[in-house]
């Protein structure tokens, strides 16, 4: 039996700290594991800046309140749950996610969770497990299951390279470029089609 696992931002939504950081024109926001493998050195230089301006939760979730799926997101979620089981395994919390999972029709979400303080200041983050996505999909091969992963950044490369079919989603040029084995698609219908190949 097969599962694809997808990648959340990037892939199926917008990057939601860059919307938040357009929206609070703080550009240091901006960096997201596109520009920084290291996830637990990224979150808390975001935590950092957060304190440093005074933001909160409540903050960040108006923000998501905002954000949209991509445009064809849902329809490509929908035609791929019709042919396979589908979990989206991303690095983003479920204090952020849940707005989002409501546009995308609910898809199976695996993510982390925020610590929040009473006052709603982030005060920290708990990742589910080390390398999530990864440990996710050799867990899923170890309950006999193969895996067929997508996704655009440094920390989607363990779970797309361990998976039986691979590839990436509106990556960057470095990160395509650094790995030119893995197929790299722009479009929906470009990935459902190497999907469908490798089902």
């Amino acid at each position: 039996m097969n599962v694809v696992c997808l990648d959340l931002e990037g892939v199926l939504v917008p990057e939601i700290w860059i919307a938040f950081a357009e929206a609070t024109n703080i550009p240091e926001l901006k960096k997201t594991t596109r520009d920084e493998p290291d996830y637990d050195k990224l979150m808390n230089y975001r935590l950092d800046i957060l304190k440093e301006h005074g933001l909160g939760l409540k903050e960040i979730q108006d923000v998501i309140a905002t954000i949209d799926p991509m445009p064809g997101a849902k329809e490509f979620l929908d035609e791929l749950r019709e042919l396979t089981q589908v979990i989206i395994i991303s690095d983003t919390f479920t204090q952020f996610a849940q707005p989002l999972m409501k546009k995308l029709g609910w898809p199976t979400l695996f993510c982390n969770e925020l610590e929040v303080a009473e006052d709603g200041t982030v005060t920290g983050f708990k990742m589910r497990c080390e390398q999530s996505k990864l440990t996710t999909v050799k867990a899923l091969h170890q309950a006999g299951l193969e895996t067929i992963a997508a996704g655009d950044s440094f920390n989607d490369l363990g779970m797309i390279k361990a998976s039986k079919a691979g590839f990436l989603f509106k990556s960057t040029d470095s990160i395509k470029a650094d790995n030119p084995t893995i197929p790299a698609f722009e479009e929906y219908s470009e990935l459902m089609a190497g999907i469908k190949t490798a089902l």
